[in-house]
């Protein structure tokens, strides 16, 4: 296998964790995860620590404040891209994305760049989510695909895994969202690069423990960021083709 990471952004995940790790090494032994805290008051960064004594596939980076979810990922990229990997996942903490998917995703990453784990393929794969949210959550996805073009079914989805070449690629510093639009920059980034991305179908559940950190203020930031990027991309509607 490639040599692969798990990168977990943590923000108040002291109950996650553990389990989490265990969960992933249970099912991939061979992978390791990088943990990027926002400075956890409830003392997760602490654990964490403890963990990489413990464990030297289990890594941290400590931020200084909470920033966001894009930013923990640029850091997050950037470190994995210095440390050599070449396959590099995205996964919450909470359970909400099953680390038994972490082999459908490698074995769909011997034919494509970006893998997107996809909550709305083949149906609807979400499991304790109020009917509002839902609603929400697959209003956006037919929003991303009308104005951009980009065929993916479930553009805000945050159960990735990337080529190293993709990350590269991708002026990281250039990337400015940070909630929902900041998967989307991101895919909308690669897509119009060229990069062949494929989407697997994965179940969604609702976090186990800890509090959702969704906000209005992400999905407001979401449906502006959707026409910023048509504008930035000269109002591309479709993918440069790369030779690979």
């Amino acid at each position: 296998m490639k040599k692969a990471l798990v990168i977990i952004p943590t923000y108040d995940e002291k109950n996650n964790v553990r389990p989490i790790s265990q969960a992933v090494f249970g099912i991939q032994p061979d992978i390791n995860i990088l943990f990027v805290d926002d400075n956890s008051p409830d003392g997760t960064g602490k654990i964490i620590d403890k963990m990489c004594t413990e464990d030297k596939r289990v890594n941290v980076v400590h931020k200084q404040g909470k920033n966001g979810l894009g930013r923990a990922y640029i850091t997050g990229f950037k470190w994995a891209i210095e440390h050599g990997y070449e396959l590099i996942f995205e996964m919450d903490a909470d359970f909400s994305h099953d680390p038994a998917e972490i082999p459908n995703f490698l074995k769909a990453a011997e034919n494509a760049d970006l893998i997107l784990g996809s909550r709305y393929m083949h149906g609807i794969r979400i499991t304790n989510w109020p009917l509002s949210r839902l609603m929400l959550s697959k209003g956006a996805a037919t929003y991303v695909r009308l104005i951009t073009g980009m065929p993916v079914t479930d553009p805000t989805g945050g159960y990735k895994c990337y080529h190293r070449e993709v990350l590269i690629a991708i002026d990281l510093d250039s990337i400015v969202s940070n909630g929902y639009s900041f998967q989307i920059e991101m895919t909308h980034t690669a897509w119009t690069k060229g990069f062949r991305i494929a989407e697997i179908p994965i179940t969604f559940v609702d976090r186990r423990a800890g509090y959702s950190k969704m906000s209005a203020n992400i999905v407001r930031e979401a449906l502006w960021q959707v026409w910023k990027l048509l504008i930035r991309n000269g109002f591309q509607r479709s993918p440069k083709i790369i030779t690979k």
